[in-house]
């Protein structure tokens, strides 16, 4: 259980919801979808049982993500699942008022901003801190940010694809692109659909994407047996979907990335770019995990790219580290931005 005053970090992703809790580790990681009854808006289910449910609800149910883009999109429905998680990590002593740290992307507006703000506040938090997601990153992958010496985060997550240059502890040059994982899904289903004539679920193509997907045409070679209903006669249908299908599907959302990875690096200082030349770039975040991803961003960058070891927690890990710097105020970097309310 918490104690009076427990720290508490939320990763509040688009795709999975992370909390970290202070001595303990992450506690929770669990799909950032709430089940609701479209009628009364009455909640059936959070989390991996309401997951289960994309796709397979009756007419009068729905499964539906509250976090668009990385921001709230559904403010009543992201409480709800926030207060579900929460209670869970927090068990009876829910009340001892925990402080949170909260992960939100760059360039987040003032309005979205107090959304989250509010909407910890009324979750019972005794304060509450914000911190921008590739700094969260960058600490949960292990980067020494407080040096001099120029970092470069990518944190491809669901909703967003957030872009950084860190040094001497603070954010020098960020960016944050609605393309990420999410749209990497769509574009594998509208593939399906164009070349197949099927129609695909989500969850279809996101284990179309997770099993066989691939950056770039040639780095792999493999196929899946995949079914949907066909289009023209309206019956189940199965298909075959190769790896280079996939890379064909995934070709402009990747090359989107690629150019703002290119915009972040051409408008970095150049002390800092000679850093990153040799330093590399760390990628961050589940969509990260797309196979081929590193190598196609290093040949079109010529920057050396490397997978953080656990790309999923490194947000949620990162507030662990951002509450020790908390505690250690003389140790604290010179631009660690972070705000309490």
């Amino acid at each position: 259980m918490l104690g009076i005053g427990m720290n508490v970090g939320v990763d509040l992703g688009t795709a999975t919801v992370l909390i970290y809790v202070e001595g303990k580790g992450i506690v929770l990681r669990e799909p950032s979808v709430v089940a609701i009854e479209q009628d009364t808006r009455r909640i059936l289910a959070i989390g991996e049982d309401a997951r289960r449910m994309i796709g397979r609800t009756p007419g009068n149910i729905v499964a539906i993500r509250p976090m668009r883009d990385g921001v709230i999109a559904d403010y009543e429905v992201t409480l709800a699942m926030l207060k579900h998680f929460l209670s869970r990590v927090c068990g009876s002593t829910f009340f001892s008022r925990p402080r949170i740290m909260i992960c939100v992307p760059p360039g987040v507006t003032g309005v979205e901003k107090r959304a989250v703000l509010q909407a910890c506040a009324e979750v019972g938090a005794r304060s509450t801190l914000i911190i921008e997601e590739p700094l969260a990153a960058a600490l949960g992958a292990g980067l020494d940010i407080a040096s001099p010496g120029a970092n470069m985060v990518v944190d491809v997550g669901g909703g967003t694809t957030d872009i950084a240059v860190l040094s001497l502890g603070g954010v020098v040059i960020s960016e944050s692109l609605r393309i990420a994982g999410d749209e990497f899904d769509e574009a594998v289903a509208r593939s399906v659909r164009r070349e197949h004539n099927v129609l695909i679920g989500e969850r279809t193509s996101e284990e179309i994407k997770m099993c066989i997907g691939t950056a770039r045409v040639g780095l792999r070679d493999a196929s899946m047996e995949v079914r949907g209903r066909d289009l023209v006669e309206g019956l189940p249908k199965s298909i075959l979907v190769t790896s280079t299908e996939v890379a064909l599907a995934l070709e402009e959302p990747i090359a989107a990335i690629v150019d703002r990875v290119k915009s972040v690096l051409e408008r970095t200082p150049p002390e800092l770019a000679a850093d990153l030349a040799e330093r590399g770039i760390v990628l961050t975040g589940g969509g990260s995990l797309l196979h081929g991803l590193d190598t196609v961003l290093a040949h079109e960058t010529g920057i050396p790219v490397r997978v953080a070891e656990d790309p999923i927690s490194c947000v949620a890990r990162g507030t662990a580290v951002a509450f020790a710097y908390l505690s250690r105020s003389s140790k604290r970097p010179p631009g660690f931005p972070l705000e309490s309310r």
